[in-house]
């Protein structure tokens, strides 16, 4: 294992996981965020209440 800090720094390797890792979250909370099931911010069933409030509008 020592082997492999002598080729890498271990703290550029840590912050570059770290930056990965942050994005990997930042993109899975977003792709989650834009599917209805899962929009934790408007509410499970905030897409059944914006239709049929467009159902009583017609």
């Amino acid at each position: 294992m020592w082997r492999i800090w002598k080729l890498y720094d271990p703290l550029r390797a840590m912050v570059a996981q770290g930056i990965f890792l942050f994005g990997l979250a930042a993109m899975i909370h977003l792709i989650l965020l834009s599917t209805p099931t899962y929009n934790w911010l408007d509410g499970p069933n905030a897409a059944a209440v914006k239709a049929q409030k467009a159902a009583e509008k017609k």
